[in-house]
């Protein structure tokens, strides 16, 4: 766990009612955090400090390092003044694939995916989910994200963060991660699933930002069929949605929802009916 404060106290000027007068809120932290593989650093994300090693899997899985949990050897957090390194250590097979993968990469590693290959990655393909049975009732969608916002400590606090859940139907949601960027929250949910032995398409994955095309692809790596948002889709979120079979359920407010594609998944009734 990383001793680095996830949130802190910032003085403000505030007018309300047409009264100005200074306070002080408390917001969330931003910090660089650096994965490392093999001793040489793969990307650096700015983060809110917190679930680290969730994020260390997570992110490893959903960038294609690796495919399972296992492929993990170990992981070291390393901090400084500067930030966190997030030290990753594979099994060997799959670290010599990621030095070779290094080698052919068109830019530095130190900022991700570069050149070229940052087209071909924005694109690619992710994994068919067709095939899942699982389905949610109308209720289950209402559930999922009423209690994702009940779920969210940070957010409560800070109103400046995202979150991202894991909805099992009769279960309700069995994990929620959260951070100042969309994508990590939902790495870190990546990560807690796995690391619980729990398969992504056991359930549905919540989040409480738009869906845009990463989303729908981080999701899909996960295996879950079901993404489910409070806000609205991209285009290309839909496109790339409908040619993996996942059903996309956005813009949940309150007892409303529009299902933008594969909505064979969601029936009406509720959490017993479709049990």
């Amino acid at each position: 766990m990383s001793t680095y404060k996830t949130t802190n106290s910032a003085p403000e000027i505030v007018r309300r009612n047409g009264v100005v007068q200074t306070g002080s809120r408390i917001v969330p932290e931003e910090v660089p955090i650096a994965f490392s593989y093999g001793g040489s650093s793969h990307a650096v994300m700015m983060a809110t400090p917190d679930d680290l090693e969730d994020f260390a899997v997570g992110f490893s899985l959903t960038e294609g390092i690796i495919s399972n949990r296992a492929q993990i050897a170990g992981i070291e957090i390393v901090e400084d003044e500067k930030g966190i390194d997030v030290q990753v250590t594979l099994v060997e097979d799959v670290e010599d694939a990621l030095r070779k993968r290094r080698r052919s990469m068109a830019g530095p590693v130190g900022c991700g995916l570069c050149g070229i290959e940052s087209i071909e990655q924005a694109v690619r393909q992710v994994p068919d989910v067709s095939a899942a049975a699982l389905k949610f009732s109308h209720d289950d969608i209402v559930r999922a994200i009423k209690l994702l916002n009940d779920a969210q400590p940070l957010h409560r606090e800070t109103r400046a963060v995202h979150g991202a859940g894991f909805y099992v139907p009769a279960k309700g949601l069995i994990a929620v991660r959260e951070d100042v960027g969309r994508h990590n929250a939902l790495d870190k949910l990546c990560g807690a699933v796995i690391r619980s032995g729990t398969k992504g398409s056991e359930g549905a994955v919540a989040v409480t930002s738009r869906l845009s095309v990463e989303m729908v692809q981080k999701a899909a790596i996960l295996g879950s069929s079901t993404l489910i948002a409070i806000s609205a889709p991209t285009a290309l979120a839909i496109r790339t949605a409908e040619d993996a079979g996942m059903t996309l359920v956005a813009l949940v407010r309150g007892e409303d929802f529009e299902i933008f594609t594969h909505p064979h998944r969601i029936v009406p009734g509720s959490i017993a009916d479709v049990a």
